[in-house]
């Protein structure tokens, strides 16, 4: 295949399986230079895929910038990894090349001592001391301490002439306006700056209605402020309204990922991982999925309970039996498609807790509905192949049911979930399965009892 022709996940792995070549015969300046000339994120998925060794022959020589940009990119697990491959000297000038943010969140990850130590040999260790003092996954653990911030008296030409001789590593669109206090006025876009005459106070034209987030708010709240406002960068404020630092895009997207992947594996049934898959040993995964896996195995014992309920009824129409994995089926299909709905729109505020009744309405109707559409198919699939009516109303009357059922159970769960403090995506996709299993069986065969008289 030509290089043209890949995609870029093809040539990525074409320019590895060149890089491993030459790593194992002995080329290390060759591997290093295809190296350096790709994008970090490019870099950071080659260098995981190296083994111990060859990270130890890669990293010998390499640019610290390159370093740098490479731990950034990679999972924390790996690099404080990789972190105990390097002499503290040299991982503390690698630290003074990364932003604060990434550099405090790799210390974290270390031990206290070895994190003292390093931090000891940094130039930059004033920037990342206060950033080491908030939890990973609030305000104040995201932002960076690397912001311009700008006087309200300054002139729209000296701002100008700061922002020239100012090199951070993002490139921000807007910049925020402080007095000498260092309290958060407003913000100003480098469009307004240049646009204004070059004697005019900033104070005169910025934006004075701005967005900002406390120290201690959590993560997923300063990606919704992010997200609604359309902001590239959220200015973050003590307890006395000072700026502190700035959350960047980049790291909300980090986050966006981040409570993606917790709420996948929670609508699994199972606790999220706190490493990459693979990184994650067997017994590691087993802890964080067997009390689900047990909770939801008692639960089931309800099907059992149904089923010797009615085991006459079985007995006496034994084709209902045939069609129980259908129902179950189905009514399991629509209960997790509602589950996710609503999931999702708790999850971008589009739904509140206030609005439980109407989600529930909501739910009933368009259940109504596709029990209807389903129960019909589910009627002409029995009488056209079994030939028989009664038993065709008795599946599709069931179908009717189960799906209007499963549509109300899931649109309160999550919202249930929420209102008594647990994760909604955590309870909802297994506790709907269990439920829609033992509901769905007592409708069917209640039904059945009913229209066939058995």
């Amino acid at each position: 295949m030509n290089i043209q022709d890949m995609t870029r996940d093809e040539w990525v792995d074409h320019l590895y399986d060149r890089i491993h070549k030459l790593l194992d015969d002995g080329f290390i300046r060759q591997a290093q230079i295809i190296l350096e000339a790709l994008l970090p994120a490019d870099q950071a998925e080659i260098f995981s895929d190296l083994s111990i060794v060859e990270r130890r022959q890669v990293l010998m020589g390499l640019p610290l910038e390159d370093i740098a940009d490479i731990l950034e990119k990679l999972e924390d697990e790996e690099v404080a990894e990789i972190a105990s491959l390097l002499p503290p000297e040299q991982l503390a000038d690698i630290l003074d090349e990364m932003e604060p943010d990434e550099a405090a969140d790799l210390l974290g990850d270390l031990t206290p001592t070895d994190a003292a130590q390093i931090l000891d040999l940094m130039e930059d260790r004033e920037e990342i001391r206060p950033l080491l003092l908030h939890p990973d996954e609030t305000a104040g653990g995201l932002m960076t301490s690397e912001y311009m911030a700008l006087g309200r008296q300054m002139w729209a030409r000296n701002a100008l002439d700061a922002i020239r001789d100012w090199s951070p590593e993002h490139e921000y669109l807007y910049y925020f306006v402080v007095d000498k206090n260092g309290t958060l006025l407003g913000t100003v876009s480098l469009l307004q700056l240049i646009k204004a005459e070059p004697k005019t106070e900033i104070q005169d034209f910025m934006d004075r209605n701005v967005v900002s987030a406390p120290l201690s708010a959590d993560q997923e709240e300063c990606a919704k402020l992010m997200s609604r406002y359309d902001l590239t960068a959220l200015p973050v404020i003590d307890d006395d309204k000072l700026l502190v630092g700035v959350i960047t895009i980049d790291d909300i997207v980090d986050v966006l990922e981040d409570e993606a992947t917790e709420d996948i594996q929670r609508l699994g049934g199972s606790a999220p991982l706190d490493k990459p898959y693979l990184l994650t040993s067997a017994w590691e995964v087993t802890r964080r999925r067997i009390v689900w896996l047990l909770v939801l195995f008692v639960t089931s014992m309800l099907t059992s309970n149904v089923l010797a309920f009615f085991e006459d009824t079985l007995d006496k129409v034994v084709a209902l039996a045939f069609f129980i994995p259908m129902l179950i089926g189905t009514g399991g299909n629509a209960g997790s498609q509602t589950t996710a709905t609503v999931i999702r729109a708790l999850g971008v505020g589009e739904v509140e807790k206030k609005d439980t009744l109407k989600v529930l309405w909501h739910e009933i109707q368009s259940g109504l509905l596709l029990g209807v559409l389903v129960g019909i198919a589910g009627f002409f699939r029995v009488f056209v192949f079994e030939g028989d009516l009664a038993l065709g109303l008795t599946v599709g009357a069931a179908l009717a049911m189960i799906v209007l059922c499963s549509n109300s159970v899931g649109s309160l769960l999550p919202v249930f979930a929420s209102l008594i403090g647990v994760d909604p995506a955590l309870i909802s996709g297994p506790l709907m399965s269990t439920l829609v299993d033992a509901t769905g069986l007592f409708i069917y065969l209640s039904v059945a009892k009913w229209i066939l008289g058995v």
